[in-house]
């Protein structure tokens, strides 16, 4: 410990001992444990306790702790279990019963305090902390704190009794670290007297009529089996499995989330992962059958999930997950169902009129089933064959009942109808569910029924939002895949017929009176013209739908999001030379000057920063107006952009410049800088390609971003000019003479801009003098300053101590911020 802070902590021990001197931030408390715990992990706790005296005497004051708010209680409990981690300090503070008063059976709970959370928290905390050796283990079971954790599973406050779960599964593992199991039997006495006990009220637990001590004993062998996978997990699974198989056979079964938790967590353990387990695979087969269909769903795509399991179980628990869709096929044709889904659910108890119970249930357990098998699909170990074409067959018809255009062709067919019309959340879930199926190999007259039914929902005025944008998304995935070959964006014969039949349902679309879906649209139309743009048919379809006049109408939409979407669509088709043809022959100057007029006037941030990244994918990308004055491209967009309040504009602004001076380094002989200038024989590249900056202001621009107020604009302009130096540093051909009348100037200018004064401009350097400063400013160093956080210089465990006990006596109305 430093000798500052040595010296400061007995003032503040007196401080925290003292109830009159509230304590008024928690944050410290949480900060000084941290530092005490960074302390014993690099010296000696019995050390430092022996130095500082405060220490143990602010330790003892709790033994009073009528005289301690609850919150030092909490925090001193917690600060004795860090220094009883080391087994020598732990005996030191046994003494005087320090730790028996704290921890023991009749110390806490006499306590008037006990009563708040915070303080039984800090009781598990502190215990937690402290179990590390077998002295800590002989405590546990003398002092009667492991029958303390045992009350403490039950409390009212969930966070204490799921600390109060993890702690019995550490103080389990801790008991069984030195004990040798083998084959014998815990009630042979061959386990140590704490597991035995932990052991003996689990097992208890599992079969008490209470629901809750049910939940919690699954919850803390779940714990025990996902982080303990030696040896005598095998035993204790032996000597519990029974009790837990015994709730199967309870009504209804008591905890089922958390006996499907604990059955795939015994499952997920190494111990259990070669196929000799024939007693744990079996009890897995009926848990699956014993549960409803919601309470079953997860158990099934867990079993699927494992990478060791007996076939006969994935092949029940995948028809288990089936369930629910081939009931929906089954009430919706009148022919059995198509063979592939049907045919393992043949052996199911589930019926149609269990699905269509209720609405809450059917809805519920529809979109349960179809999350799981989009998490399911792309897996490498997902069930084979895989039902490509009956799960693409039942999400379309699912999303054709919700949509209202399904001809159920029974009762029950009708009801489900009825009972799913306009269901936004299985419309949803079924969209995700069929954009996910694209990645797999469907046969042509199920592609064909796809696009039918997502044109449907593209074209419907009942589509929701939430659900247009869903259809959007599977969409996309359905083109892409419906390219003839990976990478390539040729389309098949049927798709142009498909753009046909969906611009003017776009069309609608980004007139709609809901920003929502005017946005969506647009989003949905700048992947298609990336992907597409090229494409003879998509573009005759495009252009005949005057889509790209709307978009251009769309960049004075009132809404800030739908304008920052359209400016990037107008991009895409802009790149794509899809724009819409101008009527006049002045409107034929092209678009930067329109999105020019957006970034230097448009109120909100969204659409100038589209704008500038518009801009850099231009530049990136070579396109025909910028490239016909590159120059006055970037000098006007900077311009525009130093003067933006925003400060994700001026970042980005950041990456267009460093975008041209990427593309103007080029190579030129021994040094591979130099810009393709309309001079049939420049003197030197580097001193031109300096001018050039110079005079484009880019240079000045860069330097004043670096003592930017906004942290990442500072980073970013740090960054470019490490990059300038780093390409430049290689050339040779210039002197850098010391005297340059301009150099004085250049640094008197950059101390201004450091001080705050930013608006008088940097005159003309010579490229000498630039270059000077570029490599003389410590750009590293900065950068290194740039990534601390905003606290480094204040977090320190000196200045935490004195922001502590600045606040003695602070009115709570005038606390002090110790961030």
């Amino acid at each position: 410990m430093d000798p500052e802070c040595s010296q400061l902590l007995p003032a503040l021990c007196a401080v925290l001992a003292d109830p009159r001197q509230p304590v008024v931030d928690d944050t410290c408390l949480e900060k000084l444990l941290d530092w005490f715990k960074t302390l014993t992990e690099a010296e000696s706790g019995l050390q430092l306790l022996q130095e500082n005296a405060c220490l143990v005497e602010l330790l003892s004051h709790v033994r009073r702790p009528q005289d301690v708010s609850p919150r030092v209680l909490s925090f001193s409990m917690r600060l004795t279990g860090i220094f009883a981690t080391q087994e020598d300090c732990f005996q030191y503070l046994q003494q005087g019963e320090l730790l028996l008063r704290l921890f023991g059976e009749a110390g806490p709970l006499s306590w008037a305090a006990w009563n708040i959370p915070t303080v039984r928290s800090g009781w598990i905390q502190g215990m937690h902390t402290l179990a590390q050796h077998p002295s800590a283990l002989c405590f546990l079971s003398d002092s009667g704190a492991v029958d303390t954790i045992f009350s403490l599973q039950e409390d009212p406050s969930l966070f204490v009794a799921s600390a109060a779960n993890q702690l019995l599964v550490h103080v389990l593992a801790l008991s069984m670290q030195d004990g040798t199991v083998g084959s014998h039997s815990p009630q042979g006495g061959a386990w140590p007297t704490c597991a035995q006990k932990i052991v003996g009220h689990v097992e208890e637990s599992l079969r008490s009529p209470a629901a809750s001590q049910v939940t919690q004993a699954l919850n803390v062998l779940t714990t025990t089996f996902s982080r303990c996978h030696s040896p005598w997990t095998e035993v204790l699974w032996g000597q519990l499995s029974p009790a837990v198989a015994g709730l199967l056979e309870r009504e209804p079964i008591p905890a089922t989330h958390s006996l499907v938790d604990l059955v795939l967590s015994v499952a997920r353990s190494p111990v259990f992962s070669s196929m000799d387990h024939r007693s744990l695979w079996k009890m897995v087969g009926q848990t699956l059958g014993h549960l409803s269909p919601v309470q079953a769903g997860p158990l099934a795509l867990g079993i699927l999930k494992l990478q060791h399991c007996p076939q006969q179980l994935k092949t029940q628990a995948f028809g288990v997950l089936l369930q629910p869709l081939a009931c929906v096929l089954k009430a919706t044709v009148e022919a059995p169902g198509p063979p592939g889904l049907l045919d393992g659910t043949a052996g199911s108890s589930m019926s149609v009129d269990t699905l269509l119970s209720s609405k809450s249930a059917c809805v519920g357990l529809l979109c349960q089933t179809l999350a799981h098998l989009e998490e399911l699909q792309p897996l490498p170990q997902h069930p084979l064959p895989w039902p490509q074409g009956p799960l693409l067959g039942a999400s379309v018809t699912l999303l054709q009942l919700c949509g209202g255009s399904a001809t159920p062709s029974s009762s029950a067919g009708g009801r489900l109808c009825v009972m799913l019309a306009g269901c936004v959340r299985v419309q949803r879930a079924a969209l995700d569910f069929l954009g996910t199926l694209s990645q797999g190999t469907s046969p042509q007259e199920l592609v064909s029924q796809v696009f039918a039914v997502l044109l449907e929902y593209l074209e419907s005025p009942d589509s929701s939002p939430t659900v247009l944008k869903k259809a959007f998304q599977a969409t996309l995935q359905w083109l892409l895949s419906s390219s003839k070959a990976p990478g390539c964006s040729e389309l098949s014969p049927h798709i142009p017929l498909f753009f046909a039949e969906l611009f003017p349902a776009l069309r609608k679309r980004l007139c709609s009176p809901s920003w929502e879906v005017r946005d969506s649209t647009l989003e949905f139309l700048t992947h298609l013209s990336r992907h597409w743009g090229g494409q003879a048919d998509f573009r005759q379809a495009l252009l005949a739908s005057e889509l790209p006049v709307l978009v251009q109408q769309l960049l004075q939409d009132p809404e800030s999001y739908v304008r920052a979407s359209a400016v990037t669509a107008m991009g895409q088709l802009s790149s794509r030379r899809l724009q819409a043809r101008p009527e006049h022959l002045e409107a034929q100057q092209g678009p930067v000057p329109e999105l020019l007029h957006i970034l230097s006037s448009d109120s909100e941030g969204f659409p100038r920063r589209a704008v500038v990244q518009v801009f850099t994918e231009w530049l990136r990308d070579g396109h025909a107006d910028v490239a016909r004055d590159t120059k006055l491209f970037v000098t006007t967009v900077l311009q525009v952009v130093s003067q933006d309040l925003d400060w994700e504009v001026r970042v980005q602004g950041l990456e267009l410049a460093q975008v041209f001076l990427a593309q103007n380094l080029g190579c030129a002989g021994h040094c591979p800088y130099a810009m393709g200038l309309p001079e049939p024989a420049p003197p030197s590249p580097l001193p031109e390609l300096l001018r050039t900056l110079g005079q484009l202001r880019l240079l000045e621009f860069a330097f004043r971003a670096l003592f930017d107020c906004d942290r990442p604009v500072a980073q970013k302009a740090c960054d470019l000019l490490l990059f300038l130096r780093d390409k430049t540093a290689p050339c040779g051909g210039l002197q850098e003479p010391g005297g340059s009348p301009n150099l004085a100037a250049v640094e008197a200018s950059l101390q201004r801009w450091q001080a705050g004064e930013q608006g008088r401009p940097l005159e003309d350097p010579e490229p000498e003098a630039m270059l000077a400063i570029l490599r003389s400013v410590d750009l590293e160093g900065l950068r290194s300053r740039l990534a601390e956080s905003s606290d480094h210089v204040e977090k320190s465990p000196l200045s935490l101590l004195q922001d502590m006990l600045a606040t003695v006596g602070v009115p709570e109305d005038n606390e002090a911020d110790c961030y």
